[in-house]
């Protein structure tokens, strides 16, 4: 018995210290879904005063910033209803509790949620459900007498307790696109986010009753299936030209069902057997819209276990890593099942990380994604992301096919040496040639010996979105020698040539020394205005 508990005390070492060995990108992708259905993350429940929403959204951020998260993907659009000011759709129940109710005392959630995730260094991606209208049709009640299934119940389908958009109906993939339209135009937010629901999930004996539609709409078609594909595929190229014409530096990525094609139905396809595939039963054809170009990152839903036999997580990570046509991957990752008390696989903690690591020595692979945030919360792993796989801060990736023009470096950088702390200054750059202007900084420190390496995740001591360029190093160490120096970035995460470096070499100092460095600030500052 003894010996046993030594053996998994081993194991459990070992498995610390190669997470601790596994190499940290400086760059990649470290997302939470953060589902506002049925209130499933956010709020907490409905109807809560603004106030308590916004605390609580204020509360995620803070301890998703703790893990290391970069970017949140958060749903303001569950169910053909809005989690912001719409001319449109009406207020999600899931916030206001009722339908069509606005928050009281007034407030725009969706612009709060998006200073808020840039103020804490994240990017936001407004997650949309393109097609879901209502979620339980059973709940009459909960339907507002103006939602557009009312206003056009022509344009909807049932299948199941659900109702959704009728893909085949082109008046419906111009409303979809000018609801998508309308947020990226008058928000600041960084991408557009789709989930796996375009056609619904089949259920057992229940046909969908589309045959009258493709009669109407389906000519040139060999089969019913290839129409719908098509029906998906105008939409989001559809969506792809909105978003580009309006702000074509704003993302647009899609989280697809884990599964494109079984290699068995076609020899592009994975060394799979599921029964459901994104392309034969939920139209989606993902792998054309990547390599059409029409989407910037994709993010396949492999909540596999490695040991399941239809779908092993390794082999679908593969595969997904060979089919990215050059955009972004990132693997979306199942928290909800780490220690499921009914799947038995997933009872043994060590697969998460093992599916962490096999991530980061895949190429191709540029980040994760977890679902979702209360899951990740309340779940030990995120200690292991925090002391482990993301210990260090991370850049999001770039995407060169969007813009690849850095922006001029950051000047005059000064420090002065404080009590128990470093103060650094600078100036923002110039507009690059592109006319962008810096977003954030990036602060760098290395011992005074060492070679500058940029590269070095380990390296970076901060990341400042500060409209003021300044940053304050609370983490120096008594007799040590540091240089200093600073990077711009621009929205899409260009980052310019590195500032002019700075050396200290750090002793105690007394806190007169302090009261001086923030007399000499404060009267710097009133000089200069």
């Amino acid at each position: 018995m003894k010996f046993a508990y030594l053996f998994i005390f081993y194991l459990a070492f070992a498995g610390q210290i190669f997470a601790q060995n596994t190499p940290i990108p400086k760059r990649e992708f470290r997302a939470v879904w953060i589902a506002t259905v049925a209130n499933t993350d956010f709020p907490s429940k409905k109807n809560l005063h603004p106030f308590q929403q916004q605390e609580e959204f204020n509360r995620l951020i803070k301890k998703h910033k703790e893990i290391g998260i970069n970017a949140v993907i958060v749903q303001v659009r569950p169910a053909t209803d809005a989690f912001y000011h719409s001319d449109r759709e009406l207020w999600s129940e899931w916030l206001t509790g009722r339908q069509g109710n606005e928050p009281r005392p007034f407030y725009d959630p969706l612009d709060y949620m998006i200073n808020e995730a840039h103020k804490n260094g994240m990017e936001f991606h407004a997650w949309f459900n393109p097609y879901r209208a209502v979620y339980d049709t059973s709940r009459v009640e909960a339907i507002h007498q103006e939602h557009i299934t009312n206003r056009r119940p022509e344009w909807f389908v049932q299948y199941g307790k659900v109702k959704y958009f009728n893909p085949a109906i082109p008046q419906v993939r111009e409303y979809i696109t000018s609801v998508i339209s309308d947020v990226v135009k008058r928000y600041d937010i960084d991408g557009v986010h789709f989930d796996d629901y375009f056609y619904p999930y089949p259920i057992s004996n229940l046909p969908l009753n589309d045959q009258k539609d493709f009669e109407k709409y389906g000519q040139g078609f060999a089969s019913i299936e290839d129409w719908r594909r098509q029906n998906v595929n105008l939409l989001i190229e559809s969506i792809t030209k909105s978003i580009r014409q309006i702000k074509p530096k704003t993302k647009f990525g899609i989280s697809p069902f884990g599964v494109w094609r079984n290699q068995k139905e076609d020899k592009q396809g994975s060394f799979t057997a599921t029964g459901t595939t994104g392309y034969d039963h939920l139209f989606a054809d993902v792998r054309l819209w990547l390599k059409n170009n029409w989407i910037d990152y994709v993010v396949p839903q492999v909540y596999f276990h490695s040991q399941f036999k239809s779908a092993p997580y390794q082999k679908l990570v593969d595969w997904w890593a060979a089919n990215s046509f050059g955009k972004h991957l990132y693997i979306g990752m199942a928290a909800y099942k780490i220690g499921s008390k009914t799947d038995t696989l997933w009872q043994n903690l060590s697969e998460m990380p093992s599916q962490m690591r096999f991530n980061r020595f895949c190429e191709n692979i540029n980040g994760t994604v977890f679902f979702s945030s209360k899951s990740l919360l309340a779940n030990s792993f995120q200690d292991s992301l925090k002391i482990h796989f993301f210990r260090y801060p991370s850049l999001i990736p770039r995407m060169s096919w969007k813009d690849s023009i850095a922006p001029n470096p950051p000047t005059d950088l000064i420090l002065h040496k404080s009590y128990k702390a470093v103060f650094l200054q600078w100036k923002a750059p110039q507009r690059a040639i592109d006319g962008d202007e810096a977003v954030y900084y990036v602060i760098y420190r290395f011992e005074n010996n060492e070679k500058i390496n940029l590269e070095d995740a380990s390296k970076i001591i901060g990341i400042s979105r500060n409209k003021g360029e300044f940053f304050l190093d609370r983490t120096v160490n008594n007799g040590a020698k540091y240089q200093y120096l600073v990077t711009a970035l621009d929205q899409l995460h260009n980052e310019s040539p590195m500032s002019n470096a700075v050396i200290v070499h750090f002793e105690n100092s007394s806190w007169l020394d302090f009261i001086k460095v923030v007399l000499e600030i404060y009267f710097k500052a009133q000089w200069n205005k």
